[in-house]
C-alpha cells in the first residue's frame, strides 16, 4: 500500500517515517501546497488539508498539525504555534514567560489520513511537559529545544536522539496509532 506525508518538514517526515519503519510500513514524503484553513482545533485543520489532498490527487495521504499549549499563557500558542515560531521564534516566548514559575505545556499532534471518497480518519499524540528557562540542545525542530518532557529524564525533545524523541513524543504516538490502524486494516482477510 502506498501512503504518501504531505509536510515539507523533513525533520517531521524522518520522525514518522521511523515509526512507519518501525511497524513494518512504507511512507513517502509528499512535497506539494496544501491547503491550511484558520482554526482553533487542529482536529479541522489537518482533515480539511488531508481529505482536499486525497480527493485532488486520488491518493492516501495523511497530514499532521500540532501545536504547543502553554497553562501560564491560555494555551497560546496552540494552533498557532508555526506562526508563532516564525514570527517571535524561541526567545520570544521564553520573554513572554518572564516571571512565571508555571511551566506546564503541552504538545498535541492530529494525524489525519484520508482516501479518496473516504471519510478522514483523525489519530491524535499527547505529550506533557515543562517549558525550560533557555534552549537546550541542537537536534529536532520548533519548540523543541524549550520543551522538556515530565516523562523523560529530563533532556528536551532538542536534546535527544530521533529515537529517543520517538518514545515519548506526541507526534510519535499519533503516527503510530494510525500505522498500527493501517496495518490492522491490511492484514484483515
Amino acid at each position: 500500500m502506498s501512503l504518501y506525508f504531505a509536510t515539507r518538514n523533513k525533520e517531521k517526515f524522518r520522525e514518522a517515517k521511523l515509526v512507519f519503519e518501525n511497524l513494518g510500513l512504507e511512507l513517502t514524503m509528499l512535497d506539494v501546497d496544501k491547503v491550511e484553513i484558520q482554526s482553533d482545533d487542529l482536529r479541522d485543520i489537518a482533515s480539511y488539508a488531508a481529505r482536499e489532498l486525497a480527493e485532488r490527487l486520488k491518493l492516501k495521504v495523511m497530514v499532521e498539525d500540532a501545536g504547543l499549549f502553554i497553562r501560564s499563557l491560555n494555551s497560546f500558542p496552540g494552533p498557532y504555534s508555526a506562526y508563532v515560531f516564525k514570527t517571535i521564534g524561541l526567545n520570544g516566548v521564553l520573554k513572554l514567560m518572564d516571571g512565571m514559575s508555571d511551566r506546564y505545556a503541552y504538545f498535541l499532534s492530529m494525524v489525519a489520513y484520508a482516501e479518496p471518497g473516504k471519510p478522514v480518519k483523525v489519530f491524535h499524540g499527547k505529550v506533557e511537559g515543562l517549558i525550560t528557562y533557555e534552549p537546550r540542545g541542537v537536534g529536532g525542530f520548533g519548540f523543541d529545544p524549550i520543551f522538556q518532557p515530565l516523562k523523560s529524564d529530563g533532556k528536551t525533545f532538542a536534546e535527544m536522539t530521533r529515537e529517543e524523541k520517538n518514545r515519548f513524543s506526541h507526534r510519535a504516538e499519533a503516527f503510530r496509532k494510525l500505522a498500527l490502524w493501517i496495518r490492522e486494516r491490511t492484514l484483515k482477510p
